[in-house]
């Protein structure tokens, strides 16, 4: 079975080189044009749907349909050609359903979907939809005062361009997110060569120049060849995602309504068609910065979470160790502080009472830390504090001070004790002896029943 996977890969080259010999040496006929020439584009879809290597289903298949849509419109061409039957509306509006569909597919096939964000899909369409509207203001504006016709056929011609301009800079823009890979390279090749391929017929179109069956009519066919060879090749898996720097999308926004607010001055300045990616950048925009919002919060509540103790909404021993550090580079001292009695109550009284208990006597203690020091939960009934500067002891005091009263918790009045052990750092120091010394001190303080003990 998977010598036939690997044979559907090569079967999409093999009858492009066979479609090119033939037209090199005869003229174009309808089964040439229509039978094998298709083919070709049939034989791409199984060579993406067959894939063994598929990073997202729903991608393969996607771009897999893009192409079907291709094909129809391609089919639809042909026929018509030929046969002179009316099938316009069939191939024009396949074609046209060929670039949301490849857009999607692109999207979905070569981001990692486990490392990319939604920021860097919106920063792609941003940057794609902004490069979209320059080009064509600059580039489609001149050419679409020449274009005759009525205004669906102008719409018709201006609208593949536009959506070749789309899909271009969307790949593009994924693969300058990304680390080079061998997938999105080819990817991007056979979108230019398509891009390309579209534009000299639609030149050639424009100027009465086309000859339907031309053997330029070929490049469409490289292009997703191309495409479908780079679906066997698997995505890095080492992949770094980027994003572009927010000035870029700052510029995209204000080139947009740049453009908007001249189109209102002078309605008639630029075409109809330039002003739809212009919008849609403004919405991808305000959409961006929703986004980033959200993220930054999510990201921050999430920071939080990590360095909090879900019981008593202190520190963490997490976020203890990581400021310890830092907090040795200067004078202060480190208490470590271990509740007298709270087994006892634990055991007899239930958990639930327990972490009652624990609640509100880390509410007690923080209510005396000074400010500038860290208070955590170490773990079950013991507790740390950094204490900057000289004040360590009178700190430690004013924690015992508050176990004087007894606690009330869930109708039971309940006497705590507290040990405290203070360890003094005059500059930066061994942090295991520093412990060590704050721990003895502590256990000194709980044999010694002294409550408070400073290291030697």
């Amino acid at each position: 079975m998977m010598r036939i996977y690997s044979l559907s890969r090569w079967l999409a080259t093999v009858l492009l080189l066979s479609y090119l010999i033939l037209r090199l040496f005869s003229e174009p006929t309808w089964w040439s044009e229509l039978l094998i020439y298709n083919s070709v584009l049939i034989a791409a879809i199984i060579g993406i749907l067959f894939t063994p290597l598929p990073d997202d289903n729903l991608g393969q298949r996607v771009f897999a349909l893009a192409l079907f849509a291709w094909g129809a419109g391609s089919i639809s061409s042909s026929i018509d050609s030929f046969f002179k039957t009316e099938l316009s509306i069939i191939s024009e509006s396949a074609y046209s359903l060929f670039y949301p569909l490849a857009i999607f597919g692109a999207v979905r096939s070569l981001r990692n979907q486990e490392k990319s964000r939604r920021l860097e899909l919106i920063d792609t369409l941003v940057i794609a939809l902004s490069g979209t509207t320059l080009l064509s203001t600059f580039f489609l504006k001149p050419a679409s005062t020449e274009i005759s016709g009525s205004q669906y056929q102008v719409f018709l011609t201006i609208i593949y361009p536009v959506g070749d301009l789309v899909l271009m800079l969307t790949v593009i823009g994924i693969v300058l997110l990304q680390r080079l890979s061998l997938r999105s390279l080819l990817f991007l090749l056979g979108i230019t060569i398509f891009t390309v391929s579209d534009f000299y017929y639609l030149w050639l179109s424009q100027n009465d120049l086309y000859i339907f069956g031309s053997l330029s009519d070929a490049g469409w066919l490289l292009g997703f060849v191309l495409m479908a060879h780079s679906y066997w090749f698997a995505s890095d898996e080492e992949e770094h995602p980027r994003t572009f720097n927010p000035t870029i999308v700052t510029l995209a926004l204000v080139l947009s309504s740049i453009i908007l607010a001249i189109s209102v001055l002078r309605p008639d300045y630029f075409p109809r068609f330039v002003l739809i990616p212009a919008f849609a950048t403004i919405a991808l925009a305000f959409l961006r910065m929703a986004v980033a919002m959200a993220d930054a919060r999510q990201m921050s509540e999430e920071q939080i979470l990590a360095r909090t103790d879900e019981l008593t909404g202190l520190a963490n021993r997490r976020r203890f160790i990581a400021e310890f550090e830092q907090f040795q580079k200067s004078p202060g001292s480190l208490l470590i502080l271990d509740l007298d009695g709270f087994k006892p109550v634990n055991d007899q009284l239930g958990h639930e009472v327990g972490d009652q208990l624990l609640a509100q006597v880390a509410h007690r203690l923080q209510r005396v830390i000074p400010r500038g020091a860290l208070l955590a939960r170490l773990g079950g009934d013991e507790f740390g504090a950094l204490v900057p500067g000289y004040e360590g002891i009178e700190v430690a005091v004013a924690l015992r001070a508050t176990m004087e009263f007894p606690f009330k918790v869930a109708g039971h009045e309940i006497k705590l004790g507290i040990s405290i052990g203070e360890a003094f750092s005059e500059s930066a120091s061994d942090s295991q002896n520093l412990l060590r010394r704050a721990d003895e001190a502590m256990y000194r303080a709980k044999r010694e029943k002294v409550g408070v003990a400073r290291a030697e």
